[in-house]
């Protein structure tokens, strides 16, 4: 993904929007329920890969306390206590992840879980490939789940925006040269789209720099202050980032 910040792509903040943080820390419940959702968006994929490596639980308890966590994000609260100055986010939540499996009993709280709250749309299914044979440590797989969920987002919002604003085939011209397994070469992408290879050359530069727009969007609503979104977009993108 690296590769697509190139130096082509112009530096800048991304526009202000809520951070997920303030939302979930929100007294409104519909404002709770949409920072929940961006960060459960990321964060499941990281939660989930811990919750297996680094506490050994096999997939199916992994996946039921990943939708408990979640749950006690709003239901207890757990961002009340989070200081961006002392912590990462993500450093935050992994603390709280420990807290909560350590403090879990499993007799009492299996038929309680989420207290009511309905399952989020994770496919957990999905990682269980991914997490086998990886010789990676539990925080450094968390580290890039991390990453993944990111993207992942950020490549949601750019497909739903090219295609609200009549540029699916930027999407997919990006899909095709940087997403794919095997690179096609600029000429091989003019001919399969009917296009020139200027135009070619055009959308990618365009598509990419609105990807890096749409990544640190999400990074700036993924943490409570400048400081820790700037140090995230350097962790994510490299030096000079922002």
């Amino acid at each position: 993904m690296n590769g697509l910040m190139d130096e082509q792509l112009v530096r800048g903040f991304p526009p202000t929007r809520h951070s997920a943080v303030a939302l979930v820390r929100s007294g409104d419940p519909a404002e709770r329920a949409r920072g929940l959702k961006t960060l459960s968006s990321v964060y499941w994929r990281p939660v989930y890969s811990y919750l297996r490596l680094r506490w050994h639980r096999p997939h199916e308890e992994a996946a039921d306390l990943a939708q408990e966590f979640f749950a006690d994000v709003v239901q207890k609260e757990l961002l009340a206590r989070f200081d961006p100055s002392r912590a990462r986010l993500r450093t935050y939540l992994r603390v709280c992840i420990d807290g909560l499996v350590a403090n879990h009993d499993k007799a009492a709280s299996r038929q309680k879980r989420g207290g009511g709250a309905p399952p989020l749309p994770f496919d957990f299914e999905e990682e269980i490939e991914r997490l086998n044979g990886r010789g990676d440590s539990p925080e450094t797989l968390f580290e890039k789940a991390w990453t993944r969920g990111v993207f992942a987002l950020a490549l949601r919002r750019l497909h739903d925006e090219c295609a609200s604003d009549g540029k699916a085939q930027h999407y997919a011209l990006l899909e095709q040269y940087d997403l794919a397994g095997e690179r096609p070469t600029y000429a091989e992408l003019a001919q399969r789209f009917g296009i020139a290879v200027t135009d070619v050359t055009n959308h990618l530069f365009r598509v990419r720099r609105e990807l890096r727009r749409i990544v640190l969007e999400v990074l700036r609503e993924l943490t409570a202050s400048d400081e820790e979104f700037r140090e995230e977009a350097r962790a994510l993108l490299g030096e000079g980032a922002v």
